[in-house]
């Protein structure tokens, strides 16, 4: 049941994303920039052609690589039922929403739309509903994989007891 709960909001988090890209794209020309949360958030819309602050620009196929990489191992971890954890799940269908998200725009345009800045860090780099995913789902990745990750062969089940098989 988790798996379809966490299933869906991916998908709906890979819509959304989707979608303010297409909105942004089809509403602020590239360079512009509108307000959205006062001094806090605005939509600047950009083209990023590498991965986070620009890195590895211009290397598409290696970024799309890389990316189809992650996204299947992550994808066969899950078909193996091999996280459990409402945490775990939630990360890892963040991380596929998210590197989805990018992949996407990444084979279709050759680039990835980036569109949310915060005006008040102006070196920060400009991101997106995807990059959010793919950063919340590693961050709680790393939350579970420390804090809630089976230890010493045994696996927590969903109603906090231990299934001393492992399996």
């Amino acid at each position: 049941m988790l798996y379809l709960v966490f299933s869906a909001l991916a998908l709906a988090l890979l819509a959304l994303d989707q979608w303010v890209k297409a909105w942004v794209s089809a509403h602020l020309a590239l360079g512009e920039t509108a307000p959205l949360l006062g001094p806090v958030l605005e939509l600047h819309a950009v083209h990023n052609y590498g991965a986070a602050w620009s890195s590895f620009s211009g290397q598409r196929w290696l970024l799309a690589g890389v990316t189809g990489c992650i996204l299947l191992a992550v994808a066969a971890l899950l078909a193996r039922r091999r996280i459990r954890h409402p945490a775990g799940l939630a990360a890892a269908f963040l991380i596929l929403a998210g590197g989805l998200g990018n992949l996407i725009d990444r084979l279709r345009l050759g680039y990835v739309v980036d569109m949310l800045h915060f005006p008040f860090w102006p070196s920060y780099p400009t991101f997106n509903v995807a990059d959010i995913c793919v950063v919340c789902g590693s961050v709680l990745a790393v939350v579970y994989y420390l804090f809630l990750h089976e230890r010493n062969g045994e696996r927590e089940r969903h109603d906090g007891t231990q299934d001393p098989a492992g399996s």
